[in-house]
């Protein structure tokens, strides 16, 4: 080690970056280069290549009710945290800051998209519209396959009654 270098007592996978922080915080930054999606970071380099909707897989719960809200056509934010609320009657709400750092990451990995025009139209303009891309529908129908295999498996094991 060179004279006078610090170490630090936390190990290096464990230590916030300057992107961490920026994408943790919800800043927009053109310096951020990693898109959080599940269980990290997807690397820039992921997305210059052909992105696969498996490569997102599993989603978060606030990435799939999100999904789930948009399923049937666009909406605001606040209809989105209303929708969601609706669907699992009542044992899953989204604050803000879960809801719409959850749109920003989504944005980012092409899942869902702004509705600029919407906006117009509605006279509000603070209100943004989103609406699920051709992507953020495959990646939707993937994970809900994916969670039908799961409950299959959890029938046959005896864990769940299958429906009357």
């Amino acid at each position: 080690m060179a004279a006078g270098a610090a170490t630090s007592p936390i190990p290096a996978a464990c230590r916030v970056t300057s992107v961490n922080l920026e994408m943790q915080v919800g800043l927009v930054s053109t310096t951020v280069t990693d898109v959080y999606i599940h269980r990290g970071y997807i690397p820039a380099q992921a997305q210059m290549t052909r992105k696969t909707p498996e490569s997102l897989l599993p989603l978060t719960p606030a990435v799939l009710h999100i999904l789930l809200a948009l399923a049937d056509g666009e909406r605001h934010g606040y209809a989105i945290a209303q929708e969601v609320e609706a669907m699992s009657e009542g044992q899953v709400r989204m604050g803000p800051g879960t809801l719409y750092g959850s749109i920003l990451r989504m944005t980012s990995a092409e899942l869902v998209e702004e509705v600029v025009t919407r906006r117009r139209e509605d006279g509000d303009e603070r209100r943004r519209y989103y609406r699920l891309t051709p992507f953020g529908r495959r990646v939707l129908v993937r994970e809900v396959a994916r969670l039908d295999a799961v409950v299959a498996l959890a029938r046959r094991k005896s864990l769940l009654q299958s429906p009357a």
